[in-house]
């Protein structure tokens, strides 16, 4: 068992989602940065989609009832074990904690989320296949409290040092496709703009600061089925590219959809974006 003793301000279980469900209003879920995921899953010897906790921002505090082997991936940030830095002979964040040891993950010097994976993964129970904690419609395990106990599961794996974390960027340049609801605006309005990461942005969307994107077109759509990396307009001409929580329909114009969203995950409020046009 692994009991929470620092939260933090939002730290969540999470794994590689429950993508298939959107006919039924279920979102996929699952973590921000898949990459940075599967990385610290196969540091410790998991499958890719075992499941993980993914922090934001100012990290978290556990204590083992067990020694295990763990690793931290994605935001860079300080790890301590029993409040020493952990050493990483391998130019790795993987390392072991003792029975009875103390892991504090440190906010966040670059990017946003760090992935806490355990060799055995977090063996909290399934709902629609996924361990993942949905922000939006509630479902999977709740979001992480001071004193959550977290089962883990039975190591099975060999540890595997293959692969490199990803760069964080200081400015985005992400890929869109345009439509289904471009015609509602001049698509040059959007490349032509730069725009930054609000800080009211979560795992439901980010939220984009900069010139509004003004409609061609009066009046309102009725609610039409969004996806994944969907560049939501709103009345108010601030675009919302929808994350891994988004709701799986809405009824504001689709301008288009980024083929990759995964750098978001990383991009701290502030962060320049830009879109360039996907063939």
């Amino acid at each position: 068992m692994i009991t929470v003793m620092r939260a933090g301000p939002l730290t969540t279980v999470q794994d590689l989602g429950r993508p298939g469900w959107a006919h039924l209003g279920v979102p996929r879920s699952g973590a921000l940065d898949g990459t940075a995921l599967r990385l610290a899953n196969r540091f410790v010897g998991n499958l890719d989609d075992a499941a993980c906790l993914e922090t934001t921002l100012l990290g978290c505090t556990l204590r083992f009832e067990h020694a295990a082997l763990v690793a931290v991936t994605g935001a860079v940030a300080q790890v301590d074990v029993d409040r020493r830095p952990v050493e990483r002979p391998y130019g790795h964040q993987l390392f072991e904690v003792p029975a009875g040891g103390v892991l504090d993950v440190g906010q966040a010097s670059r990017g946003v989320r760090s992935y806490i994976a355990v060799a055995g993964g977090i063996a909290v129970e399934q709902v629609l296949g996924s361990r993942s904690t949905d922000t939006l419609s509630g479902l999977g395990p709740e979001r992480l409290t001071d004193g959550t106990v977290l089962p883990v599961g039975v190591p099975s794996g060999a540890p595997s040092l293959v692969g490199e974390p990803a760069r964080i960027a200081g400015e985005l340049v992400l890929g869109i496709r345009l439509g289904p609801r471009d015609d509602w605006f001049d698509p040059a309005a959007l490349f032509a703009s730069t725009y930054d990461i609000s800080p009211l942005s979560n795992r439901i969307g980010a939220r984009l600061a900069g010139p509004a994107l003004t409609r061609t077109h009066a009046g309102e759509l009725p609610s039409e089925g969004v996806v994944l990396g969907s560049v939501q307009v709103p009345s108010g001409g601030q675009p919302i590219i929808f994350l891994a929580d988004h709701p799986t329909t809405g009824g504001y114009p689709v301008i288009g959809v980024v083929g990759d969203v995964t750098p978001l995950a990383q991009a701290r409020p502030g962060t320049t974006v830009r879109f360039r046009e996907l063939d």
